[in-house]
């Protein structure tokens, strides 16, 4: 124990391990001992930042359908009422509503705790931590980590409570009664989503309930939905929107049950992509746009804070479609928010935050990355254009979109792989100034974006450094067929003067 480097569990802004064997080479490193220091750790981090004792904290704790959820989460629980907090179970929930209830009147927890580890593989978890003031920072987890590594912590006569709480029925009944009064049906304002046939698809997460704590009550025809069943082995597809097979999987759902509009969540529900009527993908740019599209009806004018792998098209769609701005950031859901809401300290209105991975926060929503949030208030525009006899892909008719696209993955083969990947992108600025119809776009936050204007090529390549690993990866773009491949072959030439790079993903596809 003595002995455990506890930096190692930190993953930016949350806590992530190996909680389960069964995976050749991956020791677990997330046990119920080193949960319970986690637990403890978390309360004495909260005691200093709220100024209050141990024994007057409340935090509320809740998990996927993770196979090791259940365990770890005893474990966490067993910490924190072993010097002497109290404890809200929620058992199954969903990272957005652990948020939620700090600032629930009637709960108003100090703290809370999310055991999830998004959409990565059945054997690992990890722990979200929140505050009324929203989700915790990196500092504030290398902080925890220290508490936990020094393990320290006062012993208390008195241990606390746990009660349990049905919170994921509160945190629903939001939805239900934001989509009711927003909508403001005409004839049937109790149940504005009847005639509509809506399917979920869960991927065996958290996200299940959405189906009958919200579409039900509000009138939704929900034959169809799959995967609502809690199963941390994950046996459907992986639960994630920006995965291939997940996607096929409801569009497939959508055309089979001739329904109005699909949606998919991801383990934890904190972030969602959609599907149209005709079996189309709404995520990466298209979901942006269409938020985007009703942001900016309610807020003419605001700033659109995306990540740094969108597309020209979906800029030209904000900025003389839509009358908006696109600010261009840094991938990171986190950096996204960070910069909406900096934006708006600046004094620069932004309403909306959204990384392509499908992470929106909306300011009129705490800037929460909450999917389903974010389809709520799709519903909503579906009701209404249901109302106005059009639909909802209309909004976002004239996105231009790329005709190719593709991302692959450079793998930098040096242990000082962020000194070596910075030394590429400044080596890539000095080749690109010697190409024709290249040019480097300006105000790009990170990595190196180039616009390729020549007619064969008319699309653009970012090149940047992964935020965690030793990966250099590379987004290309094409308006044109063969596009993206004319691009890639240049910058082989490029790559191939360099050292110590893989470049066996671009030479896979180009050869």
């Amino acid at each position: 124990m003595q002995n455990f480097n506890w930096t190692k569990l930190q993953n930016g802004s949350d806590i992530r391990g190996i909680a389960l064997e069964g995976v050749p080479g991956e020791k677990v490193n997330l046990t119920p001992e080193f949960a319970t220091i986690l637990g403890q750790a978390f309360v004495s981090w909260l005691v200093r930042k709220v100024h209050k004792p141990a024994a007057e904290l409340t935090i509320a704790i809740g998990r996927d359908s993770r196979l090791s959820g259940p365990t770890l989460m005893q474990a966490v629980m067993a910490g924190i009422t072993s010097v002497g907090s109290q404890v809200y179970d929620f058992e199954m929930a969903s990272t957005p509503a652990m948020f939620m209830s700090t600032i629930t009147p009637g709960f108003d927890c100090d703290g809370a705790i999310m055991l999830t580890a998004s959409h990565l593989p059945f054997n690992r978890n990890g722990l979200k931590f929140f505050t009324a003031n929203g989700g915790l920072q990196k500092k504030d987890i290398t902080d925890i980590l220290a508490f936990a590594q020094s393990n320290d912590f006062e012993k208390v006569t008195v241990q606390g409570s746990i009660a349990k709480h049905d919170f994921i029925s509160v945190y629903a009944n939001q939805f239900v009664t934001q989509i009711r009064e927003a909508v403001n049906h005409p004839d049937n304002f109790e149940q504005p989503l009847t005639g509509l046939k809506i399917i979920v698809d869960a991927g065996n997460g958290a996200g299940g309930f959405y189906v009958d704590k919200v579409l039900k009550p509000l009138g939704a025809d929900t034959a169809g939905s799959q995967f609502l069943e809690p199963d941390g082995t994950f046996p459907n597809h992986v639960p994630n929107p920006e995965d291939k097979q997940a996607m096929q999987s409801i569009c497939q759902a959508v055309i089979a049950n001739q329904a109005d509009f699909g949606i998919i969540f991801d383990t934890d529900v904190d972030r969602s992509a959609a599907v149209d009527f005709a079996g189309n993908e709404l995520n990466r740019n298209r979901l942006i746009a269409l938020i985007s599209a009703i942001v900016l009806q309610e807020h003419p004018g605001s700033t659109i804070v995306t990540d740094s792998i969108t597309s020209d098209g979906l800029t030209q769609f904000i900025e003389q479609d839509l009358k908006g701005i696109h600010h261009r950031f840094k991938r990171g859901y986190k950096n996204v928010i960070d910069e909406s809401i900096r934006l708006n300290e600046s004094g620069q209105e932004s309403w909306l935050a959204i990384e392509t991975s499908g992470h929106g926060a909306l300011k009129e929503n705490y800037f929460l990355d909450d999917g389903a949030y974010l389809v709520s208030k799709l519903l909503i525009e579906l009701a209404q254009s249901k109302l106005a006899n059009q639909s909802l892909p209309d909004l976002i008719a004239n996105l231009k979109e790329p005709e190719e696209s593709a991302e692959f993955r450079i793998k930098i083969n040096v242990d000082d792989f962020k000194a070596h990947g910075d030394r590429v992108i400044e080596q890539l600025q000095e080749f690109v100034s010697t190409q024709a119809g290249w040019k480097i776009v300006p105000n790009n936050y990170e990595g190196l974006r180039i616009s390729c204007t020549s007619a064969s090529e008319s699309g653009w390549f970012l090149l940047r450094l992964s935020l965690h690993d030793p990966v250099m990866p590379l987004n290309v773009e094409s308006n044109v067929k063969g596009g993206v491949d004319r691009i890639v072959a240049r910058l082989l030439a490029f790559f191939q003067t360099t050292e110590s790079l893989d470049l066996s993903a671009l030479l896979s596809t180009h050869n």
